[in-house]
């Protein structure tokens, strides 16, 4: 294990001084006029008709409270490409993020870093990049931030999946339509590792006009305190449509062997599918209808054996200077009891709600023009 370390940490570093050793042959290196700046607030306003006494709704990523106004994000992006050099710090506040940072200690100052990482692309190197860091997860169809999504809410495949990891990431682009990764990560959703295991992470995109397929997988050891037990996930994005009208399906697949109190592996299997499409129906106006299905049978997700469902309508408005305002409403229902009615914590297999957001997305500007 050390000597896997030792090598590992000898490329990253050979790799490092490469780059910066070409940066003076073939680019400028990181200048201040090269950062680009660019933010988002995002805030809405959510009524559950189940009225829950604890003000939230089981089951959702990021708009979990309800009957109350809410800021979910304040974000601000700094990056500057990787030329060879490159980096790129987000820093986040607001509801969604404590959720997306969850598993951080309280009061640690990570909870406020959503991606944070350095980017190593000299010219000679044909594309292929190596971040090293804290990055956005590369499963699922929806980004992490609100208004690059068709939907206000994220399905269940987002909730229930990765968010981010921590380690390595390398890219590396075959033609204009084919690319691959690797990464090696600390798992997932948390920036320190529970055990000495390493997750490996493979993905591929195929890119075309009007179709796009992306693959996912990653895979290791996440038992806490021990390398036994692997969880195993696996997602696939099918991507087609025009600007007039879109749609995806996305599909995952997951299998953990967790340990039980009595020291013996056990296996839990889920598998999910979401369906989603986007309309232009009319200048800057969007209609976007989304299914999900969520069979959690060995109590992965749920801490229980369900099987959750959700159907979404979200209408929305885009203004091309940046002001988006989406108006949702969204109905889930369970094969068991699962959603809180006023102050029984199960009592309703479904749960209603409609939400309004408020977003505003601050354009990326270039410092020193």
């Amino acid at each position: 294990m050390k000597k896997m370390w030792f090598a590992l940490g000898t490329v990253l570093l050979g790799c490092a001084m490469g780059a910066m050793a070409q940066s003076t042959e073939e680019e400028e290196g990181i200048s201040l006029q090269k950062i680009q700046v660019s933010g988002l607030v995002d805030t809405y306003v959510g009524k559950s008709f189940q009225n829950p006494a604890s003000g939230k709704i089981a089951g959702r990523a990021f708009d979990t409270d309800t009957n109350t106004f809410m800021l979910n994000m304040a974000k601000l992006e700094i990056e500057h490409a990787a030329e060879p050099i490159g980096f790129r710090l987000d820093l986040g506040f607001g509801r969604g993020f404590e959720i997306f940072n969850g598993l951080e200690p309280a009061g640690d100052a990570l909870q406020y870093i959503p991606q944070a990482y350095v980017s190593f692309s000299p010219k000679s190197w044909k594309g292929l990049q190596i971040d090293v860091g804290k990055f956005y997860t590369s499963a699922g169809a929806e980004p992490t931030e609100s208004n690059l999504n068709w939907n206000y809410s994220r399905s269940r495949i987002y909730a229930f999946g990765p968010y981010f990891h921590m380690g390595l990431r390398v890219a590396k682009p075959f033609n204009d339509h084919v690319s691959a990764g690797f990464q090696l990560v600390n798992g997932w959703d948390s920036v320190r590792d529970a055990n000495n295991g390493k997750t490996i992470g493979l993905t591929s995109a195929v890119e075309f006009e009007k179709a796009s397929w992306y693959q996912t997988y990653y895979g290791g050891p996440e038992n806490a305190g021990t390398s036994k037990g692997w969880r195993n996930f696996y997602d696939t994005v099918f991507k087609f449509g025009t600007d007039k009208a879109q749609a995806y399906v996305n599909f995952d697949y997951g299998r953990f062997r967790p340990i039980d109190d009595f020291g013996t592996l056990y296996t839990q299997e889920i598998y999910a599918v979401a369906l989603a499409s986007r309309f232009n129906v009319g200048g800057n106006f969007y209609v976007s209808p989304r299914y999900g299905w969520y069979d959690d049978r060995d109590g992965w997700a749920f801490g229980e054996k369900n099987k959750l469902q959700d159907f979404t309508i979200t209408a929305e408005y885009r203004h091309p200077k940046g002001f988006i305002s989406m108006l949702e409403y969204r109905r889930d229902w369970a094969s068991q009891p699962f959603f809180e009615r006023g102050h029984d914590p199960l009592g309703s297999k479904h749960a209603d709600s409609l939400t309004a957001s408020f977003m505003v997305v601050l354009n990326a500007q270039t410092l020193g023009k």
